[in-house]
């Protein structure tokens, strides 16, 4: 604890019931933003500390002196400098052998950034599952075990069930079209490739809406197959959806759609540019040898060094661009 301490990161508090003595460590004062020559350790002085909204959460010094304490509690700390920091804060209450209240001990650590990262992934999630809702852009993932993973709503806005869709998405394609779009579907599936369709879908409220689905193998960095990434947006007069940028590049689709830039796009971005193999090799930070290798298909499909090569070529202007029947077009911008 005391490394940890050291860091700003932790701190400790007692309160002997008998005695009324409180004791705290010098972690704990470095957490609340006091200076322990100037304000006398007080369960009251911290629980004053603590954000209005989140007092609740803890005990008063009345309950805690009757013997009352809450186990757990995240609840934020304004220090005097008017910094907020989000505290993790553990009690444990010691009683006599009669059942008597003696004292309680307590631990604070700082998870500002652990509670921030939770914020964001929930603000994330939020805006993912209204995704679908607003503009009915979705990303999914299907694994080596072949179950869908869509965001809830999905199955809500086309009045299915999750287990369906984990099954069988091809049951939200109007019937007449399902089998022949499934039946492609799974062949590009089955050989790696990657897949582009349009769909025609009707939704739960009965509108008939036109998507673009688009599908891609994902591997890992030792070539092993990890799954088929995707999305599916509905196909308006402007194109692709502002919204549906982020879903390219969140759940693997943008890395498996450079996985399968090969040698032979290399070399037709490179003659574009007016490039050669060490000039491609300089702009990516890679050696003259891995290039080589890169437009030879020597290295491995999920290479770091393709996604190096190819953000260096978009970075000049080039674009790689999926088509429909599973090739890929170079064209410079």
């Amino acid at each position: 604890m005391y490394t940890v301490e050291e860091c700003g990161f932790a701190g400790s508090w007692h309160w002997s019931f008998e005695s009324g003595e409180q004791r705290w460590s010098p972690g704990l004062f470095r957490l609340l933003g006091l200076r322990s020559d100037l304000a006398p350790p007080s369960y009251g002085l911290f629980l004053d500390l603590v954000h209005p909204e989140d007092q609740a959460q803890m005990a008063s010094p009345g309950m805690v002196a009757q013997g009352v304490v809450l186990p757990q509690a995240i609840v934020r700390v304004i220090r005097p400098s008017g910094e907020m920091r989000t505290l993790s804060v553990l009690s444990e209450l010691h009683v006599s052998p009669e059942g008597r209240p003696l004292a309680v001990n307590g631990v604070a650590l700082d998870v500002t950034d652990r509670e921030r990262l939770r914020q964001l992934q929930l603000a994330d999630e939020r805006r993912r599952q209204a995704l679908y809702l607003t503009s009915y852009t979705a990303s999914f993932f299907v694994g080596p075990d072949l179950v869908h993973e869509f965001p809830a709503e999905v199955a809500q806005v086309h009045g299915l069930s999750q287990d369906e869709l984990q099954v069988d998405p091809f049951l939200m394609v109007v019937p007449d079209e399902r089998a022949a779009l499934r039946d492609r579907g799974w062949e590009r599936h089955d050989r790696r490739l990657h897949f582009q369709a349009i769909s025609r879908e009707r939704l739960a409220s009965g509108e008939l809406v036109r998507f673009r689905l688009l599908g891609v193998p994902v591997w890992s960095s030792t070539g092993d197959y990890v799954g088929w990434a995707g999305m599916k947006y509905p196909i308006h007069a402007s194109g692709v959806p502002g919204t549906a940028i982020g879903a390219f590049a969140d759940n693997g689709v943008r890395l498996g759609l450079e996985q399968s830039v090969r040698g032979q796009h290399l070399r037709a971005a490179r003659g574009l540019l007016a490039w050669s193999m060490s000039t491609l090799a300089e702009a990516g930070g890679l050696s003259l040898s891995t290039v080589r290798r890169l437009e030879e298909e020597a290295e491995g499909q999920g290479s770091r060094s393709r996604h190096k090569a190819v953000d260096a070529l978009r970075k000049a202007g080039i674009r790689f661009i999926a088509m429909e029947d599973g090739s890929i077009a170079v064209a410079k911008m």
